[in-house]
């Protein structure tokens, strides 16, 4: 039970989604504080905004009247959680807290292997505009409002921490082998989502031309979106320039609207065709959904751009062969006349061992690729492979940068330089930002 009688405390508040999901109860009037590495994180600006008090980690944190939310990066023997449980104090898992918060709304949620935080950002954006909705997305993003009338949210598959939800709706994008440090393949991956789909009460949206989808069985009902004539949802007509994305929406065969997004890439248009979909059977007004979705504005580290010099910069979470194939595409989309340069960190050993030839096979799609060392999880340590090894599987580069020295990226002319993965990439992106700017010539 959700109290105003206790002091929630957050073990790694800077997480993804424990910062978003601390800013959700902050908003909701509940005391909130947590604790985490010294080290600053893209997620930590609006937790200081919201005077959300951050300790480093400590025994000491722990008192009576606290109730700990865990952060699921973290077992029961870090030091806090270890002794929250000595002390007897009440400690809840990240999963199992939102999976109780969230009985109190319609309930929205957006799960699959790649494209949860663009959807459900798109998700949250377009219900805030025209209802009362309360928001949690995997960029570190979470509003609470009281009163509200939907919960959008992002369902974590890894380690089937999503079965702590049984929401109303569920967005599936897609069904993919990812985190083989804990799943078995690719069947294991789909007895999870099977598992949640008897989970939801009203309705799924699935991705039709994932075969994976396409075997659920559910005691809701599935509707199909996507561009095949055997989708229940269709975009048709679809248009992609260099000024975004546009489509017609069809439900069965009656045209539901025309609709304008401003992103890049076919999994875009895809990502707004789920959004129209549960809107429509929410029967909210398509002419509000045209309204919000051509407004977006896009999600924290998906798909981020600055210009230094005459260099575009982008900025991506894609640390799956998948999600490498879908950025390129935007980008390739949005830029089409320019060279693309991609820079890629591999996240975990396990997952650069696993998927290492569809790693190469996306990474190609780039003019050039450049590598960054692995990044290794708080779960994984070390390995039995290298950058090194993944780029001698690349045709168009592979070489691996360093830090203190990327000069090898300034060989292009006004290239599209992006940046992608899971880990730290951003400091070697910051450095190579310092770098142009000390080549720049400075006006007097």
């Amino acid at each position: 039970m959700i109290t105003s009688e206790t002091v929630y405390h957050f073990v790694g508040i800077k997480g993804s989604g424990m910062s978003a999901l601390a800013l959700v109860l902050n908003d909701l009037g509940y005391q909130v504080q947590g604790s985490d590495i010294d080290q600053y994180t893209f997620t930590q600006r609006d937790l200081e905004k919201a005077d959300i008090k951050i300790l480093p980690f400590s025994a000491d944190n722990l008192h009576e009247g606290l109730t700990v939310i865990a952060g699921n990066a973290f077992q029961d023997d870090q030091i806090e959680i270890k002794t929250a449980l000595e002390m007897g104090l009440p400690v809840v898992r990240y999963h199992q807290f939102l999976g109780e918060l969230l009985k109190n709304y319609t309930s929205i949620g957006v799960a699959g292997a790649h494209g949860k935080t663009s959807t459900s950002g798109l998700l949250a954006h377009v219900l805030s505009g025209v209802a009362k909705t309360s928001f949690l997305v995997g960029d570190g993003t979470g509003k609470g409002v009281k009163d509200a009338q939907f919960f959008a949210f992002e369902a974590d598959e890894y380690r089937r921490h999503f079965l702590a939800y049984s929401p109303d709706y569920l967005i599936m994008t897609n069904i993919d082998f990812d985190h083989p440090d804990y799943y078995t393949g690719i069947e294991d991956v789909f007895d999870a989502f099977q598992s949640e789909a008897y989970k939801v009460q009203k309705g799924i949206f699935a991705w039709g031309d994932d075969p994976e989808l396409r075997k659920l069985k559910s005691n809701a009902p599935i509707y199909y979106y996507g561009t095949k004539s055997n989708d229940d949802f269709q975009a048709r007509n679809i248009q992609r320039t260099v000024e975004g994305s546009e489509f017609d929406a069809y439900y069965h065969d009656e045209n539901i609207g025309h609709y304008h997004v401003p992103l890049y890439g076919e999994h875009n248009v895809l990502n707004s065709l789920a959004v129209i979909a549960v809107s429509y059977l929410e029967k909210i007004d398509g002419r509000e959904v045209a309204r919000e979705l051509a407004d977006f504005k896009g999600v924290k580290r998906r798909f981020t751009e600055k210009k230094v010099a005459d260099v575009t910069i982008i900025d991506d979470y894609a640390h799956h062969p998948s999600e490498i194939k879908a950025t390129l595409d935007a980008a390739r989309q949005k830029y089409p006349d320019r060279q693309i340069v991609a820079v890629f960190q591999p996240h975990t050993f396990t997952r650069t061992i696993a998927l290492m030839d569809d790693f190469a096979a996306s990474l190609n799609l780039a003019d050039e690729v450049f590598l960054t060392d692995i990044f290794s999880s708080a779960r994984e340590k070390s390995g039995k492979v290298s950058s090194a090894d993944l780029g001698a599987k690349i045709t168009k580069g592979g070489r691996v940068l360093k830090l203190d020295n990327m000069s090898p990226l300034l060989d292009f002319e006004q290239p599209v330089v992006v940046f992608m993965g899971a880990g730290d990439v951003q400091k070697y992106e910051y450095a190579y930002e310092e770098l142009l700017s000390n080549l720049s010539p400075k006006d007097n």
